[in-house]
């Protein structure tokens, strides 16, 4: 009885040390995983939406990012927007186009085959356009019977610019096969801004409302469609730095 104990106690610890060394061993037989390379176009559906029930309001912008490795994208969006902004001494019609282009990062980690996104990222915005100042109100500190002087005009000043940097942070969530929705919040910084000689840019298509001069804040709201173009097996972390050192 007791040598047939020791036999399988002996027995039991050359099965545990196989199983030790089988698992140490396991990360050389790790399957790469494959994954889709392409491009995704979309449309900001915000815009949209505003151009619909805001009568100040016509724009529309078109979205897009082409994967460049595995966690790197480049992005982009180009757009137009015309908008009539109220303000207490000024009423002008600001209209133009714009363009960013720069990158996203994906910092989401996913399961399987999904690919989904949690972004962070940086763009450089240029917005050409122009400004109509439709009407203004004479500043008066003592007014009778609280009336305001209003000089309603039409003078416009073509050939405005404005250069920017943009932080961008989004997600973006596949709904269907290929089909993804998504969000972006955004903060900006204008690099130079040319205004108009009488008043201020105090909207720039692209940039949005400027706050204290030269900064900004915006968002969109997409459904974007990837179109794939090639796959490639992208080699988990512990298995790239095994290559490396051979």
């Amino acid at each position: 009885m007791k040598y047939t104990l020791k036999s399988i106690f002996n027995l039991a610890l050359v099965l545990i040390s196989l199983s030790a060394a089988a698992q140490e061993k396991k990360p050389d037989t790790i399957v790469p995983k494959t994954e889709r390379y392409g491009l995704r176009v979309g449309a900001d559906l915000y815009k949209i939406a505003r151009s619909i029930y805001d009568k100040d309001y016509k724009g529309f912008e078109i979205t897009g990012d082409y994967r460049l490795t595995q966690k790197i994208y480049i992005a982009g969006e180009i757009g137009n927007e015309k908008k009539t902004t109220d303000e207490p001494q000024l009423n002008f019609t600001t209209k133009g186009t714009y363009f960013k282009a720069g990158f996203d990062y994906n910092i989401y980690k996913n399961w399987l085959d999904m690919e989904n996104m949690i972004t962070l990222g940086m763009r450089y915005g240029v917005s050409s356009f122009s400004q109509e100042l439709n009407s203004y109100t004479i500043y008066n500190p003592n007014p009778y019977f609280d009336e305001t002087d209003v000089v309603t005009v039409s003078r416009k000043y073509n050939g405005l610019s404005a250069h920017w940097i943009e932080f961008v942070a989004g997600v973006k969530a596949e709904v269907f096969d290929n089909l993804f929705m998504g969000f972006t919040l955004r903060m900006n910084r204008l690099v130079s801004n040319k205004k108009p000689s009488d008043f201020d840019n105090l909207y720039i298509p692209g940039f949005n409302r400027t706050y204290d001069g030269d900064f900004g804040v915006g968002f969109n709201y997409t459904i974007s469609y990837f179109i794939p173009i090639y796959k490639k097996q992208n080699l988990p972390k512990v298995e790239e730095e095994k290559k490396k050192e051979e």
